[in-house]
């Protein structure tokens, strides 16, 4: 079973700012530090990413691997398609707008196939949340 982390930062910029940003996924090896590439395979029906494939350098882990992406009110969840190293992946960006900022919670749960000692995937885990956040917030501030 998976563990569920979740972070959240505060980015001076509407929602459909931010949320502009986290769907321009062939970008995101500019701003996300552990992706060295992402590639849109299909859309859905309003033209939005629906299957993307990223490759992943985070450390201890590094996967080639494709998410499937729903669009909802508040912001996009996504899961696990297939991948070389994780079983399952399963993650949300719930975007709250307050004014002139949003905040952004990053949920995500990774489940790998193959076994990592626990204090090597929590810090993976940290620094690919962290690296998230703070990359998507100099990006959408920036």
């Amino acid at each position: 079973m998976a563990d569920e982390s979740t972070q959240s930062i505060t980015i001076a910029a509407p929602a459909s700012d931010v949320l502009g940003v986290i769907a321009d996924f062939e970008r995101y090896p500019e701003w996300a530090d552990a992706i060295t590439s992402a590639s849109v395979l299909t859309h859905d029906d309003e033209g939005r990413p629906e299957q993307v494939r990223f490759s992943l350098d985070a450390g201890p882990i590094k996967d080639t691997y494709v998410l499937a992406y729903d669009w909802v009110d508040d912001g996009v969840t996504w899961d696990l398609v297939s991948g070389q190293m994780q079983r399952s992946q399963r993650g949300r960006y719930r975007l709250s707008e307050d004014g002139s900022a949003t905040e952004v919670t990053y949920t995500l749960s990774v489940d790998l196939a193959v076994p990592l000692p626990g204090l090597l995937k929590r810090r993976a885990e940290k620094r690919i949340m962290d690296q998230a956040l703070t990359g998507l917030k100099r990006r959408v501030e920036g």
